[in-house]
């Protein structure tokens, strides 16, 4: 068997062949002009070195063609460099509105990770091939960093916020994932595997973790947790002096108490349970007590999926008076 020394780690996403291209084109540039410019400094060096002790240059008053010349060529080559690296990060960064959307949260040291259906791992994510995934990420501790080179995707995994990539496997197999900010004495061990499968492969799997997984749906999960915190005493369907309604707001915009205006997205939602002063709804009162230490980032997560899939107000009859937890 012949050997072979890789440049790069294999190409197992859409965008993995985009991202090499352009390293192979900035490290092509930066070897052309270090050497282009070494080049010239010796040729400069010798051509005009002083050949005799009492030797005087010459006077050198300029030319226009050659500071246009080297001030037009680099600002092309800059703006090109711009052009292609932006067009690869939005192709990175933009995740397609089919993706399924997984939710990982990293914590010293390790990767807890839920699939849209509620099935759970650790250190493992198994995805189907040509499915566009979307993580939703957020650490319980220190800083991470999600690392899958074979997909050329990494993305800081940042406390109290949350944070978003994406990728389309285009290849079966396992893929390394690697923590790749050092966030204490075991980070080296703070690795995991991406296995992608045929996409009947990947339900079979599905089917037989479901059970031991995950007992509770995620949004009925969240409910329960809805329940004990007492949010439904606030949140009515049709909202409240002390409270908005929390049915149907997901992915809308209200106005704020400042005059701004948001979305309500996970980032707001897990905001409102930690920080509740922080963005006020217009109209209400900074009276929501924070739940801060009361409850886990993978309970936020739960009562996020619950306000996701309640209805719209006055289409909740299975839900009663139960609503979400935002003030």
């Amino acid at each position: 068997m012949p050997f072979k020394l890789p440049f790069t780690p294999e190409q197992a996403s859409t965008f993995a062949g985009d991202v090499d291209r352009l390293t192979f084109y900035l490290v092509a540039m930066g070897t052309f002009f270090t050497v282009l410019i070494a080049v010239m400094v010796l040729g400069f060096a010798i051509r005009y070195r002083r050949r005799s002790p009492d030797q005087v240059g010459e006077r050198f008053d300029g030319s226009t063609l050659l500071e246009v010349t080297w001030t037009v060529i680099p600002l092309l080559i800059v703006l090109f460099t711009f052009a292609w690296g932006a067009k690869v990060y939005f192709k990175m960064y933009r995740p397609p509105a089919d993706a399924a959307e997984y939710f990982v949260i990293g914590k010293q040291w390790m990767w807890k990770i839920q699939h849209p259906t509620g099935q759970r791992e650790i250190n493992e994510l198994h995805v189907p091939i040509g499915q566009p995934v979307k993580l939703t990420m957020t650490s319980e501790d220190v800083l991470h960093s999600f690392f899958v080179p074979a997909f050329r995707t990494k993305l800081d995994v940042v406390p109290g916020r949350y944070t978003t990539m994406w990728f389309t496997p285009t290849k079966l197999g396992r893929y390394h994932i690697f923590c790749a900010e050092f966030c204490g004495a075991e980070h080296s061990r703070m690795t995991g595997w991406v296995t992608v499968m045929d996409p009947g492969a990947y339900q079979d799997w599905l089917a037989a973790v479901a059970v031991p997984s995950l007992p509770a749906p995620p949004g009925e999960s969240g409910e329960q947790i809805f329940t004990r915190l007492a949010c439904g005493s606030c949140h009515r369907e049709q909202g409240s002096v002390i409270g908005p309604t929390l049915h149907g707001i997901f992915g809308t915009e209200v106005e704020l108490t400042s005059g701004e205006t948001v979305t309500i997205d996970e980032s707001y939602i897990r905001e409102s349970i930690l920080d509740p002063a922080a963005k006020i709804v217009a109209g209400y009162q900074p009276v929501m007590p924070s739940f801060k230490g009361q409850v886990s980032e993978d309970e936020i997560r739960q009562l996020i999926s619950y306000i996701e899939s309640l209805p719209g107000a006055g289409h909740a009859a299975t839900t009663g008076e139960s609503e979400g937890v935002v003030r």
